[in-house]
């Protein structure tokens, strides 16, 4: 069946979606644990708040994800579930959850009300906020309308940072490895375990999964991708602005077992029981102390065993599609610029500062529009570099696909101006069809029409694991010559950015003694 995406005096795509049968599917479905019974509405069935875990509490608090605990009756899935224990941190998270609390091991389920004539494409999307906020009811991560284009999709929480990537020598010790940290990568894999024995349920594919996300989900997709927890769980990628691949390494095992001891001393525990009989309140107002660690992906040898950029040189990833790229401004001139005024001279400054010897290289890589650039470069230390890095070195061994995303968002309700560029997570709603979910921008139909548009390569490569489709401005894979990467916009094409000179002077600075 053929659906066709069309705007006032505009045609802008056209999707080939599964065949539906007439019959409709029941609200209820049958998942390890027991039945579940949903929603219906606008042709989406829909379960929230669905175990797919034990909830991670008391003893199992720093421990990796147990089996769900099977209840009677049929449990009503028609709420979302808690969200992980956070930390306010991020202004532009809104939450449909009913709080924070530590039982938040659920993911979410929207899948098309008709019944399918053959398996669906399966999407799981791992929210973004530094490992350390978000959840996934967020709307802009809502997966109806992903539904309506014939795919199953799902949201999962994972627990964040001290509950999801504290180390420790005493936990270190617990397990039949000497290794600790990475509990939220933990419950990211035993989610998408969760999806291959039960996603038949809800009619999808086990072997067409494909797993995304922004930001810090973006960073799961890469760790994901080189856990061995995760190894066939998943067929295809998506990585929307982020990967462990950056400019810092990850903290080793050790280095992070500090980091826990210290953290446990800031809150005046003198032992792996005493921080574990500790309300989850308490651990967070400590997280919030001055001086306190960012809990994050720890190397610790087991789910990462050793460092990714050695992993992905060597090819050891999952051989799988992928589909990356990031935003014109992830960053803003000012974090090089400082309150400086956007001059050469100023740049140049800022680029001695932050560079010494190598100054004269950055200039080379960086001499066009000096706002741009100095936009660039922030954006390139921050998180462009190595979402790059993770394009370049995968694109040996899978077919790859980059995107760069331009549109910005534009004036508020309030009143508030439009972007001036396509800022951090600001494609996320585009990109999963959600904009009528958020109400602070004034949405136009260009604004449609970038949606309809991303959306449709995205549900693409989530079908086939290649993202072009009838109608649509060919993509090529990323080692094609150029063009090649996806300018996404009003008028979306692709183009030849012509940055390598910029990320390969990050790569001279990366292999510095």
């Amino acid at each position: 069946m053929m659906i066709r995406f069309a705007y006032p005096g505009v045609l802008l795509l056209s999707l080939a979606t599964p065949a539906f049968a007439a019959s409709a599917l029941p609200a209820v479905a049958h998942v390890e644990g027991g039945a579940i019974e949903g929603t219906i509405s606008d042709g989406v069935r829909a379960f929230k708040g669905v175990p797919f875990a034990a909830p991670p509490v008391g003893t199992l608090r720093w421990k990796p994800p147990q089996p769900v605990q099977p209840w009677n009756g049929v449990r009503p899935a028609k709420d979302f579930g808690n969200r992980a224990m956070q930390l306010p941190l991020f202004a532009d998270m809104v939450f449909r959850s009913p709080g924070t609390d530590e039982d938040c091991l659920y993911l979410n389920v929207w899948t098309p009300a008709a019944r399918a004539k053959k398996k669906l494409p399966v999407l799981v999307y791992f929210h973004g906020g530094g490992l350390a906020a978000g959840d996934g009811s967020e709307p802009r991560y809502d997966g109806a309308a992903m539904a309506r284009q014939g795919i199953v999709a799902l949201t999962v929480n994972y627990r964040l940072g001290v509950f999801g990537f504290l180390a420790h020598p005493e936990l270190s010790a617990e397990g039949p490895v000497r290794a600790s940290g990475n509990y939220g990568l933990m419950d990211q894999a035993a989610a998408l375990r969760w999806v291959q024995r039960n996603i038949a349920s809800f009619g999808g594919d086990p072997a067409q999964v494909t797993i995304a996300g922004e930001s810090a989900g973006s960073y799961s997709v890469s760790a994901q991708m080189i856990n061995p927890q995760a190894r066939g769980l998943f067929a295809r990628a998506i990585g929307e602005s982020g990967s462990v691949l950056g400019r810092e390494p990850l903290p080793t095992l050790t280095q992070a077992e500090q980091q826990g001891v210290a953290f446990a001393g800031a809150a005046g525990a003198t032992s792996l029981a005493e921080l574990r009989a500790m309300p989850a309140q308490r651990l967070l107002e400590v997280v919030r102390q001055p001086g306190m660690p960012w809990f994050g992906i720890v190397q610790d040898g087991a789910v990462i065993e050793r460092a990714p950029l050695e992993t992905y040189r060597r090819g050891m990833q999952a051989k799988v599609p992928l589909l990356a790229g990031w935003n014109s401004q992830e960053m803003h001139a000012g974090a090089i610029l400082g309150k400086e005024a956007v001059t050469k001279e100023n740049f140049a400054a800022a680029l001695e500062k932050l560079y010494g010897d190598s100054a004269r290289d950055a200039a080379r890589a960086y001499d066009y529009d000096v706002a741009e650039a100095a936009r660039d470069l922030a954006s390139d230390r921050w998180i462009v570099y190595g979402t790059w890095k993770w394009i370049d070195l995968h694109s040996r061994i899978a077919p790859t696909y980059r995107y760069y995303f331009s549109r910005p968002r534009p004036e508020t309700t309030a009143g508030k101006p439009a972007d001036a560029g396509a800022v951090h997570s600001g494609e996320i709603e585009y990109a999963l069809g959600n904009l009528d979910g958020n109400k602070v921008y004034r949405w136009s139909e260009d604004d449609r029409r970038v949606s309809a548009t991303m959306q449709g390569y995205f549900a693409n490569f989530i079908r086939t694991g290649n993202p072009n489709g009838a109608g649509m401005a060919n993509w090529p894979v990323v080692n094609h010559p150029a063009p090649n990467v996806m300018r996404i916009d009003v008028r979306s094409a692709p183009y030849n950015p012509r940055d390598r000179e910029r990320f390969e002077f990050h790569d001279r600075q990366q292999e510095k003694p």
